[in-house]
């Protein structure tokens, strides 16, 4: 049976690279941007008291970059996700779709299913094609029991589905680790910054301000960068979870509805 299977997300090498590309434009946007001379008084990034909060965020350490990157690696896989999920949709709406499937199948119009998966297109209307491709099939079978015949159906609707689902998860797995991680390497800064901001307490004579001052930006900065990646990374993969789980709930009512019409009037 030729299977069809809806294209879509990036390969393991891409996304891999698309991770460090990320992570080079963090490292470009903290140097060339948040460390420019203009954002510093006298023009001096090391030492000059910051003028704005882009000044304010180069402060915060060579885990800003980082955080940078992995805020990136959130929307760019964000952006893969929401394009991969709408094509898996198809060109409709997929209760509407569903719902005139059943009315179809309950017609015995399978040609008319046929061409309303064929112009629903996605990962929905592939499932639904293989499985009125099948019940087609079984039905001129005639050496099969109508059991066998139900299990065959049931078969070509799991084997569809197993295509189609590992392509509407792929690459969820990145979402789901900046989550965790971005919270951790804002962690990091934020430790690394206090460690600086109390070695300035407790250096011999006046505290050293400037060094406090900086170890505290630091841990701040660190702080928000990496809460708003977490933050961005959990909403993206609820949502995306939700819209997966709608399609995948979608399958499997439009398989029952054909494996029901068929045990009710298929012999």
């Amino acid at each position: 049976m030729n299977t069809k299977k809806t294209s879509g997300g990036f390969p393991l090498i891409i996304s891999a690279l698309a991770i460090l590309i990320c992570l080079f434009i963090g490292i470009f946007i903290f140097k060339g941007i948040l460390g420019s001379a203009s954002n510093f008084e006298g023009g001096d990034a090391d030492k000059g008291h910051p003028l704005n909060m882009l000044g304010t965020m180069y402060k915060g350490g060579f885990i800003v970059p980082i955080l940078i990157g992995f805020l990136l690696t959130v929307i760019t896989f964000a952006i893969e996700r929401f394009i991969t999920i709408m094509k898996a949709n198809g060109s409709g709406q997929t209760d509407k779709f569903v719902s005139k499937i059943k009315s179809l199948i309950s017609a015995h119009d399978f040609e008319g299913a046929i061409a309303a998966c064929d112009k629903q297109k996605g990962s929905l209307a592939n499932v639904v094609h293989e499985g009125i491709i099948k019940y087609q099939y079984v039905m001129t079978d005639s050496s099969m029991d109508k059991e066998a015949k139900v299990v065959a159906i049931q078969k070509a609707l799991e084997e569809a589905t197993s295509l189609e689902l590992p392509m509407l998860s792929k690459n969820m797995v990145v979402i789901s680790t900046m989550a965790s991680i971005g919270t951790l390497a804002g962690l990091i800064g934020t430790v690394v910054g206090m460690i600086r901001a109390f070695a300035a307490l407790s250096a011999a004579g006046a505290p050293d301000t400037s060094a406090l001052a900086t170890g505290i930006s630091e841990a701040l900065v660190n702080t928000l960068v990496g809460i708003l990646t977490s933050a961005f990374a959990i909403i993206f993969y609820n949502y995306f979870s939700n819209r997966i789980d709608q399609i995948t709930y979608a399958m499997d009512e439009a398989g029952f509805s054909i494996i029901h019409e068929f045990q009710s009037t298929g012999k």
